[in-house]
């Protein structure tokens, strides 16, 4: 979907009251900013479809927002059972926010696993829409209510909405010739069409959905659709909801332009996408399937029209080794992965590091170690970027903070690994690759220029005045070697994992080569040219501060990386709020670090680093620049809340 905005406003990224008005004959419209909505129900009942379809229409209605999906681990746990219940956040406002917020406003609950798993998260107050049908009491003594939580009191502190949304759906399908096991399916389409009713959404996108989704079957297509609008007919038509909820478009939220809602692996296959056309190169992906990086298969796997070949491998050793070898062809090769899958291409990174070949390295990350947490987010690969490989084999590494910044993050990782011909780490986890928020399609004319020149023929001369071509003869800028495309005539040259000799690229075992082989590889990495790392610190009008100084002056310094952008600035906005005078900084670049990070860091006195590891980032910048950072971890799966880390934060600034 696509809207058309206006010009951008920093917003509070938390809400105010709302407004109430009442047409004539019509139940109460109560304005609000913003609202965050859980859907919650068993992996069977479609929350993510729910999910998914309220926020493009919400994105095409011109709301801020962003998504937290959250899937079972299991493929298809046990019905009704706590590891079954999959849930979708959603958090839409009219101004700028940044992240899926930190509890839900309603909580739509289809069983009760689905709302023993989730009214913990629920301020008082919330509103809780409950399927009642489904509150049998052996589906209740599955989960361990000894008694129905809709009738003991438990619930009283939440504006409890009982809807009986299997009947419902059943009735309102009566006409349609399927049986009721059929018929119940469309259950969250009527919970779809009641939300839609609550909050003003626009229905027409949802309807053509579901005629193009069941084009091949019309009679469930319009089973589905009749279900939808049975659901809004009900919202309008029941007295047990009295008010209705309008949140307008964020008409200053962001810049003038052309914007769809896009998840972070969707933005990530157009950033590759976009760095093949931009390198005028072809894009090739040799990949083997893993959670949460399969959705980019899937995506490029439907842009042969773009000239993007994929590979699904037999196993991650042979889809990073089919990679490579295109790399070598002289096409853009990519690889995608979570952190398992690395452990096993190691040795072909190794070998792309040995080789000097650009290569994407695109790591999902997730929960660990082992098969750990596969549908849960970490971001606890970066050691394994920086070091996990076999010798000195420094490899560039490279972060998105954003569901949108993966398009951009993936054109950067190409300017690195082509420009440098290198292997390059994309660093991006779960919740940005599952997260969903708005992004302006950019023109063509802002993407940078990644057209690369092949070897075409000699380019040293030997003593004896003939003419010869050197594969390890390197650009004096970059240090790069020549990217020498197999059957050029003239330009034959080893290949392999055995240490080169300088300039001819034949086997050397001498220790002074390899001394300044190994050394030449780690100053090709260092000298990459990456941008300053930019200082938000309200204390000052330049990003860079002389001397310290003043009573509103901040003396700390949140350092953050990857997908904590959202939560750190959501905490930071708190903590300004309060009064507290505090500056943020966010890193792209892993590695190597922007030039002026050092003296960035020295400018404090305190430096807090959140990360949802064991400090790894802290680690790298202890050693790095002897500073005694402060580590503020989290390791549960999920993404930090704002009012967590701004808590925490607060903490650190007064210690």
């Amino acid at each position: 979907m696509t809207s058309q905005v206006s010009s951008p406003a920093e917003q509070a990224d938390e809400a105010v009251p709302g407004e109430q008005r009442k047409a004539a004959g019509a139940k109460d419209v109560r304005r609000l900013d913003r609202v965050i909505i859980r859907f919650a129900g068993d992996s069977g009942d479609g929350m993510q479809l729910t999910g998914d379809r309220f926020t493009s229409e919400t994105a095409s209605f011109g709301n801020d927002l962003s998504t937290l999906p959250n899937f079972p681990a299991e493929i298809r746990a046990p019905a009704g059972t706590l590891p079954g219940v999959s849930s979708f956040q959603l958090h839409f406002a009219d101004h700028d926010i940044l992240t899926p917020g930190d509890a839900p406003n309603v909580l739509v609950a289809m069983n009760p696993a689905a709302l023993k798993a989730n009214i913990g998260d629920l301020p008082r107050g919330a509103e809780v829409i409950v399927n009642t049908d489904e509150f049998t009491r052996r589906a209740m003594q599955k989960v361990g209510y000894g008694t129905s939580p809709l009738e003991d009191g438990s619930l009283d502190g939440y504006h409890l909405h009982p809807v009986p949304l299997t009947t419902l759906t059943v009735e309102a399908l009566k006409e349609f010739d399927l049986s009721r096991k059929e018929a119940e399916r469309s259950k969250n389409m009527f919970a779809l069409g009641l939300l839609s009713w609550m909050y003003h959404r626009p229905t027409e996108g949802t309807e053509r959905f579901l005629r193009s989704k069941f084009a091949k079957k019309p009679d469930i297509a319009a089973a589905n659709i009749a279900a939808f609008r049975a659901g809004w007919n009900f919202g309008e038509t029941t007295e047990d909801f009295a008010v209705s909820y309008e949140v307008a478009p964020a008409a200053t939220a962001f810049p003038p332009g052309v914007y769809r809602n896009i998840s972070g692996n969707l933005a990530l296959s157009y950033g590759l996408v976009a760095a093949s056309r931009q390198a005028d190169l072809p894009l090739y992906l040799g990949s083997y399937p893993i959670t949460p990086a399969s959705d980019i298969l899937h995506e490029l796997s439907k842009h042969k029209n773009f000239g993007v070949r994929t590979f699904q491998a037999e196993d991650e050793i042979a889809g990073i080794g089919a990679a490579l070898g295109a790399a070598f062809g002289g096409s853009l090769a990519v690889t995608t992965t979570s952190g398992p899958g690395v452990a096993l291409k190691s040795e072909t990174i190794g070998l792309a590091v040995s080789l000097e070949l650009p290569l994407l390295v695109v790591d999902i990350q997730r929960g660990g170690p082992s098969t750990g947490l596969p549908t849960k987010t970490e971001q606890a690969d970066l050691l394994q970027a920086m070091y996990g490989r076999n010798g000195e084999a420094p490899v560039p590494v490279v972060a998105p903070r954003t569901p949108a910044d993966c398009f951009d993050a993936a054109l950067e990782a190409a300017r690195i690994a082509l420009t440098y011909r290198t292997p390059v780490f994309l660093l991006s986890d779960g919740y940005l690759a599952n997260g969903s928020e708005p992004w302006r399609i950019p023109d063509i004319e802002e993407l940078p220029d990644l057209r690369v020149q092949f070897a075409q023929g000699p380019n040293h001369t030997l003593d004896d005045g003939s003419e010869v071509f050197w594969p390890y003869k390197r650009d004096p800028q970059t240090l790069a070697r020549p990217w020498a495309i197999p059957g050029t005539p003239g330009l034959e040259h080893r290949i392999g994992g055995i240490e080169k000799q300088d300039g001819t690229g034949n086997i050397s075992y001498d220790p002074a080569n390899h001394d300044f082989m190994v050394r030449t590889r780690q100053a090709k990495i260092d000298g990459i040219d990456v941008p300053d790392v930019e200082v938000d610190d309200p204390s000052s009008s330049s990003h860079l501060r002389s001397s310290r100084g003043g009573p509103n002056e901040a003396r700390t310094l949140v350092l953050g990386w990857g997908s904590t952008y959202g939560p750190i600035t959501a905490a930071v906005r708190r903590l300004r709020r309060a009064g507290e005078s505090v500056a943020q900084a966010h890193l792209r670049h892993l590695n190597p670090f922007p030039r002026n990070l050092g003296s960035v860091l020295e400018r404090y006195d305190k430096v807090v680093i959140p990360e949802m590891n064991l400090g790894q980032l802290a680690t790298l910048i202890r050693a790095k620049y002897l500073v005694d950072a402060h580590s503020y971890t989290q390791v549960n799966g999920m993404p930090f809340k704002a009012e967590q880390l701004a808590a925490a934060l607060k903490e650190a600034i007064d210690g």
